[in-house]
């Protein structure tokens, strides 16, 4: 099978695992309602899957488990895991049980996330920040999906959103098992070594790599779950009478989608250009957005919605090149437990900011909020630019840093 057309199988499979993860938080108004949850407890249907996949990273990460295991059976086997624990929300007598439910179904996908990314670096040496850009603009726009048939559907068919997420992950399981391997460049799976995390993390250049990953993801999924909510509240301050109800699912839906082609830019920008320089590009425009949306808040969808589409670019787009970096500058036979560990650092991270900006936003409105997502790529463009001096840089993209 050629590079090519094993990482078109592997970014369909992919988007379609990837389904269930904003499943839930597409119809969170509805569950709010149904359950009576405070702004807190809406935050939660994210959040909780946030803590999960932390928690299946880590586990995944200190037993190596991408590393030990066959990473295409590891995928396949989360996808399963994370449709049946979507479905099972469809059932869920009340919010607690749906709240397990969806810790499950992140725990599931640190299955298939980091398992995939490893494959694309068992398939690709050459133009690997390009691949890995593509396979991460499909999770991205798996990661939309569900909003835009929240926005197909009746408000009250909440249930079948899940159903839907929940039949993708199953379908993106039946289809990475079509890929005859991890890859001709996929290092030999090691021994089982309680070290294989100190090993990673010794290395100076690997910890800049996270930090700036770090700075990334303090804006990324903050970003991503409030866009809804800060269009509502847009379009009520705009005209609070004829606010469309609708119309926020659709603008999360594009914004988010709007990801996939800004992660195959950076990818081709990356491998040119290098890792460093590319990223800290990206993190320059999403940070300004972060400041120039509240210029845009109130004002007609034809000012507003524009900012939002390229910050959906930016904010995604140097995504897949952290982890291409690690990918580059960990030990080569611990790729897969390097690129867990980091993800499951940077999820963590999400939590804080998915919990603090609603609250910030309760203070001082949602004009402003999203300005305090701007400190994660000031911390993220630093630790980048720090990398770029150091020795190490030589190994990212062929070179070019």
């Amino acid at each position: 099978m050629t590079p090519g057309r094993a990482l078109t199988i592997l970014s369909v499979a992919e988007l379609c695992a990837m389904a269930p993860w904003f499943s839930a938080s597409a119809v969170s108004g509805t569950l709010a309602h149904l359950w009576s949850l405070t702004p807190a407890g809406t935050a939660w249907l994210t959040v909780s899957v946030q803590l999960g996949f932390v928690a299946g990273a880590f586990v995944s990460s200190a037993l190596a488990l991408a590393d030990l295991w066959s990473a295409r059976r590891l995928f396949a086997w989360s996808a399963v895991l994370a449709g049946l624990a979507t479905l099972a929300v469809t059932a869920a007598p009340g919010a607690n049980a749906a709240f397990a439910l969806r810790f499950l179904t992140g725990a599931a996908l640190a299955g298939a996330y980091p398992p995939g990314m490893k494959i694309v670096a068992g398939w690709f040496r050459e133009g690997r920040g390009t691949a890995i850009g593509i396979m991460v603009g499909a999770l991205t726009l798996g990661s939309a999906f569900p909003h835009l048939v929240r926005w197909a559907v009746p408000p009250d068919a909440w249930k079948l959103v899940l159903t839907v997420a929940a039949l993708s992950a199953g379908v993106g399981a039946l289809l990475i098992l079509l890929l005859p391997g991890d890859g001709p460049f996929a290092a030999p799976s090691p021994r089982f070594s309680w070290s294989a995390v100190p090993q990673i993390l010794r290395r100076p250049a690997v910890r800049l790599a996270n930090l700036g990953y770090l700075g990334h993801m303090w804006e990324l999924y903050a970003m991503w779950t409030w866009t809804a909510a800060f269009v509502t509240a847009s379009e009520a301050a705009r005209n609070p009478v004829a606010a469309s109800a609708s119309m926020p699912a659709l603008v999360t839906f594009a914004v988010v989608a709007a990801g996939a082609p800004g992660c195959w830019l950076g990818g081709v920008l990356a491998d040119r250009w290098g890792r460093t320089r590319t990223t800290s590009a990206a993190m320059l425009i999403s940070g300004l957005c972060c400041v120039l949306a509240g210029a845009v808040f109130g004002r007609p969808p034809i000012l507003l919605i524009p900012l939002l589409l390229v910050w959906g670019v930016a904010v995604v787009a140097d995504s897949a090149q952290f982890s291409t970096a690690i990918s580059e500058l960990a030990p080569a036979e611990y790729v897969g437990t390097a690129l867990t560990l980091q993800t499951s650092l940077g999820f963590l991270l999400t939590c804080v900011t998915i919990f603090l900006l609603p609250t910030v936003a309760a203070r001082m409105g949602w004009r402003w909020a999203m300005a305090i997502l701007a400190l994660g790529p000031a911390a993220g463009i630093w630790a980048m630019q720090v990398l770029g001096r150091r020795p190490e840089a030589r190994l990212l993209a062929g070179g070019l840093g």
